[in-house]
């Protein structure tokens, strides 16, 4: 392999690594405006996507333990992120909705091959924010229900006692 292919076979990697997962989508058609948008709404979810070489990027994938065999074909871009792949499954699924490209192909979470109809499932889940704030929630509804039902007894003594206070004064 020549020294540049090596070169951008270790960014792929890179990326991968640092990605807890990446989605392949099919760009052909795509314009260079509509792909600008697509780069500056991803941005806003902290991913980004890349046009790859098919051929460098599965040596890539590969090397980070996630064989592609044979799904590579066609003008492709990968698209990796720092942390929610439901927003930015979101993100492309709206995208895709809009202007009939990029086409989902595949992705994957971790070493779990995700395909088209997953991705879009994973699209119709709320924000991992949002996520974490409904599970919050449920753990701590029980500590408040502990809390009011320690409190009632005391309260409602004391809602004795000043009544019978001020019978009496």
């Amino acid at each position: 392999m020549r020294e540049a292919k090596k070169y951008i076979t270790e960014e792929y990697l890179g990326r991968l690594s640092n990605s807890p997962f990446f989605v392949v989508v099919e760009y052909t058609g795509l314009k260079v405006a509509h792909f600008g948008e697509l780069r500056k709404r991803l941005r806003a979810n902290k991913a980004e996507i890349h046009v790859v070489k098919n051929r460098v990027f599965k040596v890539a994938a590969k090397e980070s333990g996630v064989d592609l065999d044979g799904t590579m074909k066609g003008q492709l871009a990968v698209v990796t992120g720092a942390q929610d792949l439901a927003a930015t499954a979101k993100v492309l699924k709206t995208f895709e909705s809009e202007f009939e490209k990029p086409k989902l192909q595949f992705g994957y979470m971790g070493e779990q091959r995700l395909d088209i109809d997953e991705l879009r499932q994973i699209a119709e889940l709320p924000p991992l924010d949002v996520l974490r704030g409904k599970i919050l929630g449920v753990l701590n509804a029980p500590a408040q229900k502990l809390v009011t039902l320690i409190n009632t007894p005391g309260t409602q003594l004391a809602q004795v006692i000043k009544a019978k206070a001020e019978k009496d004064a």
